[in-house]
């Protein structure tokens, strides 16, 4: 009866000791896999977090798509440009349109037209050719419609998109896109021309440097008034136009070749650099292409003639480009219009 006890006994330690270990087995088991899991989600974590600022930072990984870039899902420098775009490039254009214009204005009503001291003579001189007059108007139309169109495009969801209909904006902006690619061959094809054919006519002189210090005697007031300096065919300030014309709108033609031509798959790096130079040129050209109107329609008596009929009145000549004036007149080549 003794034994049948003992061994009853030993049967239940035996059977609480395998319980016991078999519970820590589970146990310890489970708390392995579950520090398993945890150590794989924070390597997955710290993964995605690496994968992500990889990608954020423009590094590149694999795709099976073999066009340019196609590996970076995030390029820097298109982000970069964009921002220096928002923040630099369209306060610069909205200010050569509205700064220069308002600067001019203020001036106009200061200070006046630039008057003739002689009144007009009626006599008018032969200045331009019909060939000029024609490449003046084509390249000042495209040039025109250019900056129209690219202000629509730059800055019409700010100004403009706002107060009309979606419909009536997205017409505008379709038309503004349309008319600027197709503006520009007949820009950059004249441009070349009139650089050629005018270029000889625009070389800076001794001279010009006075024409600058008395603001080419179109100050109306103070000791500049009644100052005309000299000036040959071109005064210094046309000479300075004409360059910057020269220098600036082969920026904006190449710049924009670039942007437009679907077949040259430039790298993100390459696009938005052109991008930047054509604003940066564009905002330069609207600002001195402005100067330049209010020069020739409102602060200079008699200067818009010229590039209407070819002919100027003959004592505009002699105020304003004196030294052409004898020049034609001394080699037997001044022409009046009958």
């Amino acid at each position: 009866m003794l034994n049948a006890s003992l061994n009853k006994s030993l049967y239940s330690v035996i059977a609480l000791l395998v319980l016991v270990m078999g519970l820590g087995l589970i146990t310890s088991t489970a708390f392995a896999a579950d520090e398993q899991s945890s150590q794989q989600q924070a390597t997955t974590r710290t993964s995605d977090a690496d994968l992500w600022r990889a990608v954020k930072a423009g590094e590149s990984g694999y795709s099976t798509d073999k066009g340019l870039e196609s590996n970076v899902l995030i390029n820097v420098v298109g982000n970069e440009g964009k921002i220096a775009r928002d923040t630099y490039l369209k306060p610069a254009i909205a200010l050569a349109v509205v700064g220069v214009f308002a600067a001019f204005l203020v001036f106009y009503l200061v200070n006046g037209a630039s008057k003739l001291d002689k009144g007009f003579s009626g006599k008018m001189v032969a200045r331009w050719s019909q060939a000029d007059i024609w490449l003046h108007w084509i390249m000042a139309v495209a040039c025109l419609l250019l900056m129209v169109t690219g202000i629509l495009i730059m800055l019409g969801r700010h100004f403009l998109a706002p107060y009309i209909g979606e419909g009536l904006w997205a017409g505008i902006i379709a038309f503004s896109k349309f008319s600027h690619d197709w503006a520009g061959p007949v820009f950059i094809l004249s441009w070349l021309l009139c650089v050629i054919k005018w270029m000889p006519l625009q070389t800076f002189k001794l001279y010009d440097l006075k024409w600058f210090l008395v603001v080419g005697g179109y100050i109306n007031f103070g000791p500049f008034k009644g100052k005309h300096p000299d000036a040959g065919f071109a005064n210094a300030g046309e000479k300075m136009w004409f360059w910057t014309l020269v220098f600036f709108g082969l920026f904006v033609s190449v710049s924009g070749l670039m942007l437009v031509l679907p077949n040259l798959d430039l790298p993100r790096e390459a696009s938005m650099l052109a991008l930047l130079v054509h604003g940066v040129s564009a905002a330069i050209l609207i600002a001195f292409t402005i100067v330049h109107i209010w020069m020739a329609t409102v602060l200079s008596e008699g200067g818009m003639e010229c590039m209407v009929s070819g002919y100027c009145d003959e004592n505009w000549a002699i105020q304003h480009h004196n030294l052409w004036y004898d020049e034609i007149k001394d080699n037997g080549t001044l022409k009046y219009k009958d």
